[in-house]
């Protein structure tokens, strides 16, 4: 019997998901509609997406980074028009209200869903009707979301609703295959043959073997970039209730979530910054909005990112006492 390689389980995974999603012989009763990925700062052209589309776990963009909701979001929806078949979200923004009316677009904020795929229901799929291209964020909590629409608004395995909200919340523990899923994702961020895999494996019930040993080798090398973590977080510095660290000193890629969640072991809101961006978090049930003291339109509440250059306005909002 053939072993595939990572290589190969990626390359059919890649084929996969450019064909819509239909391996010969794979989920013979399940319907695979093309897969496409996006985060709220970047989105694919709606004049490349097939038919009718399903928006899975991407947020609105916010003013955050460049980005805003008129230059990204905006453009996009137009763009699909009546083609776009449903829009399910769990990230606040402001402009949510708009589109209130509207049945297509299922709108929540972090705090009422911490995670998408609860709100992924059969009753919602149903009503959508035909999808020929789901587009997902790219984190497990997105790609369990795609699966989920996938199977008609059933979990991928039991427990995968909870797992996916102990993971966008970094709250309770989720099992341990989940945890091998998200570390994988987050050792090979760019990885679309992984996800598509990874989707794939989702649908069909979590049982394959092959695809989970896998996951679990290209989760290894989360290892390393992990290890940069832990060393740059002995540089942290407190000021007033904020812990502070450059990462512009880094000796190899390091894991951002992990330093992150680090520095709130020593104080109630971290902050990285490095050469191109300030990334500022805190625990989902702090109840500090980060949004509102940033004056951001959207995003999530707890962990919120923007461009470098505003690092001194971000400290000042934050009411960081200056260095002593």
């Amino acid at each position: 019997m053939k072993i595939e390689t990572i290589s190969e389980r990626n390359k059919r995974s890649q084929r996969m998901v450019s064909c819509g999603g239909q391996p010969k012989c794979d989920v013979a009763r399940m319907s695979f509609p093309r897969i496409a990925y996006g985060t709220p700062r970047k989105l694919p052209r709606s004049r490349d997406l097939v038919g009718r589309v399903a928006v899975l776990d991407i947020a609105f963009a916010s003013s955050a980074g460049g980005a805003s909701f008129e230059k990204v979001t905006k453009p996009f929806i137009d763009g699909l028009g009546d083609r776009l078949a449903m829009w399910i979200d769990h990230h606040d923004h402001v402009l949510h209200a708009q589109f209130a009316d509207d049945p297509r677009f299922v709108l929540r904020t972090k705090a009422q869903h911490g995670a998408c795929p609860e709100m992924v229901t059969p009753e919602r799929v149903a009503r959508a009707g035909r999808v020929d291209t789901v587009c997902c964020h790219t984190d497990f909590d997105g790609l369990c979301s795609a699966a989920k629409w996938i199977r008609g608004g059933e979990e991928p395995y039991k427990g995968a609703d909870d797992d996916a909200r102990a993971i966008d919340t970094r709250m309770g523990t989720p099992s341990e295959r989940a945890e091998w899923l998200d570390r994988a994702l987050r050792a090979r961020p760019k990885d679309e043959g992984l996800r598509g895999l990874m989707i794939r494996y989702l649908v069909e019930g979590a049982t394959d073997k092959g695809a989970f040993d896998l996951f679990k080798k290209s989760a290894e090398k989360l290892e390393a970039k992990e290890g940069e973590s832990r060393r740059l977080a002995g540089e942290y510095e407190v000021r007033g209730r904020v812990a502070i660290v450059s990462a512009k000193q880094r000796q190899r890629s390091y894991d951002k979530t992990t330093l992150l969640l680090l520095g709130q072991r020593i104080a109630p809101i971290s902050l990285v910054h490095d050469e191109t961006t300030v990334t500022i978090a805190c625990r989902f049930d702090s109840g500090i909005d980060l949004l509102s003291m940033l004056d951001l339109d959207g995003g999530m509440p707890t962990r919120v990112s923007v461009a470098a250059k505003k690092l001194d306005f971000v400290l000042d909002r934050l009411g960081v006492p200056a260095a002593s």
